[in-house]
């Protein structure tokens, strides 16, 4: 039990840090940070087995609701659950869910699979986000403010996300 809440207020840490690691895109692409949030989703969710990585992004969600600056450029509240970015905050949630899961199938322990399941979170994370934007604005400036600006960026995340994951998770081989 002890360990979990270790593990738990640790990968609290580390999305808030992560968080807080920015890359300002050009007005012209709605000025939106490219963040290391979404990648320490993949990682909380596929490393930690199920469910804790799935609690720890709901608390890291909720904290950030609740007033802690937590979330990307030390943002926090109600309002930022309800603006543009609420819809990628609330993926991130089943997104490490679903992580958790696959890493109790084990796919964390090849490197083909961890890359698929980090495709799949991101998948779902970006999905909630258009859902949101969708709501706020229409399509095309949905795509134009939450998925053009973020696809090469995502890309290197699942790499990213998908070989350090494996990396951690693989079984040692036979000596």
């Amino acid at each position: 039990m002890t360990t979990h809440l270790i593990n738990l207020a640790l990968a609290l840490l580390f999305l808030a840090l992560m968080a807080q690691l920015s890359i300002q895109t050009p007005e012209a692409l709605g000025g939106i940070p490219i963040t290391g949030q979404s990648l320490a989703v993949l990682l909380v969710g596929l490393l930690l087995p199920a469910p804790y990585g799935g609690i720890a992004v709901l608390l890291y969600v909720l904290l950030g609701a609740l007033g802690l600056p937590v979330y990307a450029e030390g943002r926090s509240g109600w309002g930022v659950l309800s603006g543009g970015s609420g819809g990628f905050l609330i993926g991130f949630i089943p997104a490490a869910f679903l992580l958790g899961y696959l890493r109790q199938r084990g796919w964390g322990q090849h490197l083909g699979r961890s890359l698929l399941a980090n495709l799949i979170g991101t998948v779902l994370i970006v999905s909630c986000g258009l859902l949101r934007l969708a709501m706020l604005y229409d399509w095309p400036r949905a795509l134009d403010y939450g998925l053009y600006p973020f696809v090469e960026g995502a890309i290197v995340k699942i790499f990213i996300g998908g070989f350090i994951a494996w990396s951690l998770l693989r079984r040692p081989s036979p000596a």
